[in-house]
């Protein structure tokens, strides 16, 4: 019997069609690479015309390669000597408002009214303190008739040129209050303030539209309200003089 002939097997050859479509994707994942590189620097115009770029690439285009890369835009940081100008635009506000503390406290000093007013220099501010035994009566919002001159005196030590912003502010205790005229302790300090408000703008001197009043009732107190006299010193009224820079 004849034995059958075996037909010679040959080499498959391997299919490198795969090659090409691979070779696209490493292009794509490039391209995007740059782009977010560059994207991270450029300003809006330079990546609009990266897009565009990127673009063509998918619509089968130029290729991304062809194009210029896109320079980075420097960051600018702020000018070290305008930093300068405005710390001692600062320090000079804070030096003016030491003057103005030393007026007043000269002021206090002379008249004996230091159980009445006191002063504080904040980073905020220049805050003068009227005490609660100092032109209110206990549970009212008007300014005591004997009392109103010495508001009126302080009126002038306000007098400044530039002029400056100025807050007007009424605290008190936590003592609830709640009688026919006022139904909140928080109604009660925002009188206090407008009333003592405009005692101070009986002076001509002085222009209403630097002028601002807020009543903030119990809930910024200086001490503690579980004694006499901690309450005694959250009853207050405050001036709060600004710097010039808050008025820009």
């Amino acid at each position: 019997m004849a034995k059958k002939k075996k037909k010679a097997h040959h080499d498959e050859h391997m299919d490198e069609s795969w090659l090409v479509p691979y070779a696209d994707v490493l292009t794509l994942l490039l391209a995007l690479f740059i782009v977010l590189f560059a994207a991270s620097s450029v300003d809006a115009q330079k990546f609009k015309a990266l897009a565009s770029s990127f673009n063509n690439i998918f619509n089968g285009g130029t290729s991304f390669l062809e194009h210029e890369s896109p320079e980075p835009v420097e960051v600018k940081s702020i000018e070290p000597e305008k930093e300068n100008e405005e710390e001692e635009k600062k320090q000079q506000e804070q030096e003016e408002l030491k003057e103005l503390q030393k007026k007043i406290n000269g002021y206090i000093e002379e008249n004996g009214l230091n159980l009445s007013l006191q002063t504080r220099l904040r980073d905020d501010g220049l805050l003068v303190t009227l005490k609660d035994g100092a032109f209110f009566d206990s549970a009212s919002a008007k300014v005591r008739p004997e009392d109103a001159e010495l508001a009126r005196e302080i009126s002038e030590l306000l007098v400044m040129n530039p002029p400056r912003n100025i807050i007007v502010s009424g605290h008190t205790d936590n003592v609830p209050i709640n009688n026919r005229e006022f139904k909140s302790n928080w109604h009660l300090s925002v009188m206090r303030s407008v009333n003592f408000l405009a005692v101070l703008l009986e002076n001509e001197k002085l222009n209403p539209s630097h002028f601002s009043s807020r009543g903030l009732g119990e809930f910024e107190p200086i001490a503690s309200n579980d004694t006499p006299e901690g309450r005694k010193q959250n009853r207050r009224v405050e001036i709060l003089i600004l710097p010039n820079e808050s008025n820009e």
